[in-house]
């Protein structure tokens, strides 16, 4: 049976309110967690960034929900062997509920180290070198790695839960999703792709849980909720590769100004209608998600849980 989340934004949300409404998530019957790994937010409208892994921390102490990073990078800005420190010791301090989610990244936060970008291919191959990095410390073994992208020397990790964090893995493309069904614990996406979702169990990924998520704007009326999207997430509109590529917030917001109101909130269910939002999470379900993400864009938190909490999650389930 499908399981609901609420995904937590850290572009959007200073770490004191991203740990508030963890623990609203939680009152209203959200059974987990996601929360975005960023440096930098995608446009300075959105104004937040805070270091995910204080978050988690604080977060552990405030709910019993299970947590998944979504997505971490763990191949530029911080090297793997300090994400396989930094997991573990989230996995010990939410008691084994922790789940690392990784992806290939993007230049927005990545290029902060190191102004090479390497083009797609070259990022899988040194995703996969990371996580195998990263499962060799989790053994509590003394690593040395001399790898194609990577060099651990003689390291231990001595802060481990009972057992490793699954990795989860996200992908938009075929060789991407291939990749996450041969290396990863999971797979995780935001589209509901039914295509993505069966080529990852063909892959390796049978019987392996698969994540999706969504953002949402509820608001008092549709038109309102629209503009809300589209003031802070016009990103969503934005097509191709760009989101890989730009290194900048201004980047961003430079494009964003040819998306129209239409196209940020094409993704986005808007408004207070319960069946305009279940429409929208069905599609994850029906496209054999086990579990489905809900991010509230905006500051209307507590309507937000609220209405899911009355009028959406029941009726899910």
């Amino acid at each position: 049976m499908t399981t609901f989340g609420y995904f937590l934004s850290s572009e959007e949300h200073d770490p004191r309110e991203l740990v508030r409404q963890a623990r609203l998530a939680e009152q209203a019957g959200f059974e987990s967690l996601w929360i975005s790994d960023h440096f930098h937010p995608w446009l300075d409208e959105q104004g937040q960034s805070p270091f995910v892994w204080s978050v988690i921390g604080a977060i552990a102490e405030a709910t019993s929900l299970p947590i998944t990073t979504a997505v971490t990078c763990p191949l530029v800005r911080i090297h793997p062997a300090i994400i396989a420190q930094a997991a573990a010791t989230s996995a010990v301090l939410t008691g084994g509920r922790f789940r690392l989610g990784v992806g290939t990244g993007e230049a927005l936060n990545e290029h902060i180290i190191d102004s090479r970008w390497p083009p797609a291919e070259e990022r899988l191959e040194m995703l996969e070198e990371a996580v195998e990095i990263m499962r060799e410390l989790w053994s509590g073994k003394l690593v040395t790695h001399r790898g194609t992208h990577y060099d651990v020397d003689t390291a231990r990790l001595y802060t481990l839960p009972d057992s490793p964090p699954p990795i989860y893995m996200s992908g938009f493309g075929e060789k991407s999703v291939e990749l996450a069904g041969r290396i990863a614990d999971g797979y995780i996406c935001t589209g509901p792709s039914a295509e993505f979702v069966q080529r990852f169990h063909d892959s390796g990924g049978q019987g392996k849980p698969v994540q999706g998520g969504l953002k949402v704007c509820y608001a008092a009326d549709e038109a309102t909720a629209r503009k809300t999207v589209h003031r802070l997430w016009p990103t969503q509109g934005i097509q191709g590769e760009a989101a890989q590529l730009l290194p900048l917030p201004r980047h961003f917001e430079q494009l964003a100004q040819m998306v129209t109101e239409e196209e940020a909130s094409k993704g986005s269910p808007c408004g207070p209608d319960p069946e305009v939002h279940l429409k929208a999470i069905r599609e994850y379900v029906d496209a054999g998600f086990d579990e489905v993400y809900v991010s509230q864009i905006g500051d209307e938190q507590e309507a937000f849980f609220d209405f899911y909490a009355k009028e959406v999650l029941p009726r899910l389930r």
